[in-house]
Parts: structure tokens; C-alpha cells; sequence
């Protein structure tokens, strides 16, 4: 990939697991991370880091393990958090940002997925 033209970006993300078990969120971190390097054509060598939010009724297993295992992602800084608590909020969320060196140009899609579409309904993705 060439330089020029290359800036940092950000995308953004979000899903639910179904429940708080490894496979539930297994399921939901690889559909998330499927969908925002499908959309935006993101090639793991333009990835410079990732933080992983989940909500505190998620604690089975660290999203970002999973991303570590994605092809050209062994360097990407990754980062796991939880995220504040805040009444009424969307229950089992899983929430993404990532940086990433792109085209200027290029039209970002950030995938809000399952029940987060209602929290992003101007960015959901109907996958």
C-alpha cells in the first residue's frame, strides 16, 4: 500500500451478544470485526490499534483476544475496557474503535450491528 494520500482514521462499531458466555461473544466480536474490515476494506497491515468496550454485564472472555488472532493484526496495540455504567443502557454491548492509517478519501462505514442499530440507526448495517 502507498503512502500518499494516507491518513490516520477512525472507525467505530458496535454489536450485543446474545448472553455472557465466551461463545456468545465469540460470535458477535467475529461478526463485528467481519463486517467493519469487509465494509471498509481493511487490510491488517493499515490497522495501528483498537479499543474494546463492553458493558459490565459482559465479562466471560477479552474481545481483544480475539482480534489479536486476525491475519496481520499480531501488532495492532489492542486494548479491552468497560464501559461506564450508565442507567437504561443498551444491555450485553460490545462497542469498537479502531485507528487506522486510509485513503483520505475513502468513505468510512462503521457497523452498528444487532440491537445496537437502534443506538446508531443512521449507521446500521443490516448484516
Amino acid at each position: 500500500m502507498s503512502n500518499t494520500s494516507l491518513k490516520m482514521r477512525a472507525l467505530r462499531g458496535a454489536t450485543t451478544a446474545s448472553a455472557n458466555t465466551a461463545a456468545a461473544m465469540t460470535e458477535a466480536v467475529d461478526e463485528l470485526l467481519d463486517a467493519l474490515i469487509t465494509n471498509n476494506g481493511l487490510q491488517g497491515d493499515q490497522v495501528l490499534s483498537a479499543t474494546f468496550s463492553v458493558t459490565a454485564d459482559l465479562d466471560a472472555m477479552f474481545p481483544a483476544s480475539l482480534a489479536r488472532r486476525r491475519p496481520g493484526w499480531d501488532g495492532v496495540a489492542l486494548l479491552d475496557c468497560q464501559q461506564m455504567r450508565v442507567q437504561g443502557d443498551l444491555p450485553r454491548c460490545i462497542r469498537v474503535l479502531v485507528q487506522a492509517q486510509m485513503p483520505a478519501e475513502q468513505t468510512l462505514h462503521h457497523p452498528y450491528l444487532r440491537d445496537t442499530q437502534r443506538l446508531r440507526p443512521d449507521r446500521s448495517s443490516h448484516n
